[in-house]
């Protein structure tokens, strides 16, 4: 029993340790894929009230690429 517990805990440690690590990127790019959808979101709300439905759906997509890459860019040059 206790080698089992020692296999779980080693594995549950790696786990953690693997997560860590992964945790910077994650958070990178859940920020480039966050400005992407609420820019286009935001473009799409402002074409629903304005009735110029691709024009700022479209500006809104390029200003979340502009803004999310952007962010992805400092975050790589930290």
């Amino acid at each position: 029993m206790a080698e089992n517990d020692d296999f779980v805990r080693k594995a549950l440690n790696e786990f953690q340790r693997i997560l860590r690590l992964s945790g910077p990127a994650a958070s990178a790019s859940y920020s480039l894929l966050g400005s992407i959808i609420i820019f286009s979101m935001g473009g799409y709300a402002l074409d629903n009230h304005f009735l110029t439905f691709p024009l700022f759906l479209l500006v809104g997509l390029l200003l979340g690429l502009i803004v999310g890459f952007y962010g992805l860019y400092k975050f790589i040059n930290k």
